[in-house]
């Protein structure tokens, strides 16, 4: 006998050490500002990148940016990639449950060795442009400003074909800008971090173009005729071309069907029918849509139609956690991220078509910051009763502030304020089973309280 460990129990201790390192690293990355605290440079992220050898640069990049559809769309973008046979690096924002699932390789959240060697990388390079920056007056690098470094070494190192990229705020000095994308998506823009990003749909539109570099390809959803003009100008300044949804590419019809919707699209290069989507909402088709018309701009500038049963196999396995997701069944609890004005409409109508409850309970926690009137004001027509709660977020707004304004729109007999989450859900099931079969509960707000909703119920697919 050896005296070694067998097999099994190496695997166990590495696996054990494993775990240990990756909570380390996540509390030393907690500890820096939230993502939501920017400073508005590219200066620190691009000086570690370059002392890492800028591994952006070694590998193609489709970059996303837009209110709301972009984590949907950029999913989307990574199966079809996948479908085709190319390796596929993935970087989205925020995440439900584990941080690894920012950062996914081949369609999958990356595994916590290659995160940990990837962090390791990157972690001095961090600490010396961390040292001159404070030695200037300037600041340490933020929460999200490291995971980027992360994410593009994770990448380099794999490595990937190709990087599907979404912004985390805004676009132009976003750290994920450091990349220049052979194709720019923008997905709807509509009000969202006014307070950052501008306090109309043109600003934030001028802020969310900065994506759009020389010679890419920007594909775009249907927008409103002021956005399309911003867009439309940063194309011609850079020397990009712009393909906009209701104009060289879309969706053709929809019908409802058993667990999502059959799709016909028009494409840059040709239409694709009879496409299973298995999620629910016309915005989703449309994120399908213009996922597509990324893929044929990427592969083929847009010239080529892609293969349609390559196609129609990465439509049929599409998923989109925590985007009008059943995560129970009897009664049904859904639970969707929408955290605006603009991805509350979406959601009504998407449940209004896709769903039929005797009644309907929503459960509600929002992040300060957010406009909290504007959201329940969209959700109230569809809602028989509201429950207030909050997530584990220290940016959580308080369950006594946003009750008050849920009296205000709903009326005090139909809200319901509990600050503990886990009891918030129990009251809301509660209720939806007060009048018999037939009720469901709707789980929505923000991201966080989606993602803390899926760990009480047991899910954890990502």
């Amino acid at each position: 006998m050896s005296g070694q460990p067998d097999g099994p129990a190496q695997e166990a201790a590495r696996n054990l050490e494993e775990m240990k390192r990756l909570r380390q690293i996540e509390e030393a990355i907690l500890a820096r500002a939230p993502e939501n605290d920017i400073g508005p440079s590219l200066e620190r992220i691009a000086a570690v990148m370059e002392l890492a050898g800028d591994p952006q640069r070694s590998y193609p990049v489709i970059h996303l940016t837009g209110t709301n559809g972009k984590t949907s769309t950029s999913r989307m973008i990574d199966t079809i990639l996948q479908e085709t046979g190319l390796s596929t690096g993935r970087f989205t924002s925020p995440h439900l449950q584990d941080i690894r699932e920012r950062i996914s390789l081949s369609g999958k959240p990356i595994p916590r060795d290659k995160f940990i060697a990837a962090y390791d990388e990157v972690a001095p390079l961090i600490e010396l442009v961390d040292a001159r920056s404070l030695a200037s007056g300037g600041r340490r690098m933020n929460f999200f400003e490291v995971l980027v470094a992360v994410a593009f070494a994770a990448f380099a190192d794999a490595p990937v074909d190709v990087a599907i990229v979404e912004v985390g705020l805004g676009g132009s000095w976003d750290a994920t800008n450091v990349a220049d994308g052979a194709v720019a998506v923008i997905t709807p823009i509509d009000l969202d971090h006014t307070h950052l990003l501008g306090d109309d749909v043109v600003d934030i539109a001028h802020e969310k173009s900065g994506i759009i570099k020389p010679g890419s390809i920007t594909v775009s959803a249907l927008q409103a005729p002021e956005v399309a003009a911003v867009l439309g100008e940063r194309v011609e300044e850079v020397g990009s071309e712009l393909r906009l949804e209701g104009d060289q590419f879309g969706v053709l019809a929809r019908d409802l069907a058993l667990g999502g919707q059959q799709v016909n699209l028009r494409g840059l290069a040709g239409d694709y029918t009879d496409l299973f989507l298995p999620i629910h909402g016309a915005h989703q088709a449309s994120n399908l849509a213009i996922a597509v018309a990324a893929v044929e701009s990427f592969l083929g500038g847009g010239e080529h139609a892609l293969d349609g049963e390559v196609l129609a196999a990465a439509v049929a396995r599409m998923t989109s956690p925590g985007r009008l997701e059943v995560v129970r069944r009897s009664p049904t609890v859904l639970v969707d991220a929408a955290h605006n004005p603009h991805g509350a409409r979406s959601l009504v109508a998407a449940l209004d078509e896709a769903f039929t409850f005797t009644r309907l309970v929503g459960l509600v926690g929002i992040v300060a910051d957010k406009d909290a009137t504007a959201i329940l004001e969209a959700l109230e027509p569809r809602l028989d009763h509201v429950v207030i709660t909050r997530s584990s977020s220290p940016r959580a707004l308080s369950p006594v502030q946003l009750g008050a304004l849920a009296a205000d729109i709903f009326g005090e007999s139909r809200v319901t304020v509990e600050s503990n989450l886990p009891e918030a859900l129990d009251r809301a099931i509660g209720l939806a089973e007060e009048e018999g079969m037939g009720g469901g509960v709707i789980v929505t707000g923000s991201v966080i309280t989606v993602g803390e909703v899926r760990l009480l119920l047991g899910v954890t697919d990502v």
